[in-house]
């Protein structure tokens, strides 16, 4: 078994414009989810979701503001799951409840050293 993460990519504009029914419906398919995963004895840490002020840090040691908002895609979270192979990773992520907002999830390996 192999370690991924999903990183989850979004239009910040989209949750925003969300009723706080469909912000709970949304949170519930989020729960159903990764509960589904859990179930399956393949979530190795359900992650966080990141707020979206920060700072980057540049060559030089040069900090700005950031990541910027107005981009119109921005890392909303990450879990991490656990598969044998990156095919099998990919086909969990495809029940990501953020597909139906739009968003994408990126499915990397990890790489233990």
């Amino acid at each position: 078994m192999k370690d991924f993460m999903f990183v989850f990519r979004n239009d910040p504009a989209v949750m925003a414009g969300m009723s706080p029914g469909e912000l709970q419906t949304s949170m519930q398919k989020w729960m159903d989810w990764i509960g589904g995963i859990a179930a399956h004895g393949k979530l190795v840490d359900r992650g966080n979701q990141l707020a979206n002020e920060g700072n980057v840090v540049r060559p030089a040691k040069v900090v700005t503001d950031g990541p910027y908002i107005e981009t119109k895609e921005s890392i909303g979270g990450f879990i991490m799951v656990r598969a044998e192979s990156l095919d099998e990773a990919t086909e969990m992520a495809k029940g990501c409840p953020i597909l139906f907002a739009g968003g994408n999830v990126e499915v990397r390996p990890i790489i233990r050293m």
